[in-house]
């Protein structure tokens, strides 16, 4: 059975590039990207992981740990990882799990046999700190991810996980959000006092709560 938004996510043990680590207690009390790699040495694989490595202070600022797997052995991800400092300019600066055995994709449902019956997917799992999955995203092998998108995503799942609201499409941190349609009016009066705008009587706007305007 595939892992499913709101789902536990498996606990497991890992060999890592910056040495075991359990991945619960890896995480601590913050946010965890999970994401995987077909195998070692492919392009599109490297040039994404010289940019997690790049944009790693922007998930330090948001509290979350991010964490590449790749079915390959560690001696492996060592050659490799001296590639991704060489071509992307930025050292490998998180964990980059071994997974030769595949324990790890398979309960993960990373691979996908229709696809590829020995390499992983491009998966990515957002866990929250309540150990669930709050975000999952499935890519072909000849796809590269965009972590701009994951970083905006997490960012609402932050923002709407604190306060009673929903973001609209294309949102960005400071844009204006939308009331979340489980609050009756008279719920979201005491929640914005300020009040909002409304073009229909469900979609309730206001500014996004925090942001300075």
């Amino acid at each position: 059975m595939p892992l499913q938004l709101g789902d536990p996510v498996p606990d497991f043990n890992a060999t890592t590039t910056q040495g075991p680590i359990r991945f619960h207690e890896w995480m601590g009390d913050g946010w965890a990207v999970l994401f995987s790699h077909p195998k070692d040495f492919t392009p599109v694989c490297t040039t994404e992981l010289g940019e997690v490595s790049r944009l790693k202070p922007e998930f330090d600022r948001r509290n979350v740990k991010v964490a590449g797997l790749s079915v390959d052995p560690l001696d492996s991800h060592a050659r490799w990882a001296e590639d991704i400092r060489e071509t992307q300019g930025h050292a490998l600066n998180f964990p980059l799990i071994a997974d030769p055995d595949r324990t790890i994709s398979s309960l993960y449902g990373m691979i996908h046999p229709n696809a590829d019956n020995t390499l992983t997917v491009r998966s990515v799992f957002v866990v929250g700190p309540d150990r669930k999955l709050k975000l999952t995203l499935t890519y072909p092998a000849s796809t590269g991810r965009n972590f701009d998108e994951i970083l905006r995503v997490i960012d609402s799942l932050q923002l709407t996980a604190k306060h009673s609201v929903a973001t609209p499409v294309n949102w960005k941190q400071g844009q204006d959000v939308i009331i979340a349609s489980s609050l009756s009016d008279d719920d979201a009066r005491t929640k914005f006092p300020e009040g909002w705008s409304a073009p229909k009587p469900y979609l309730r706007i206001v500014p996004q709560p925090g942001s300075k305007r």
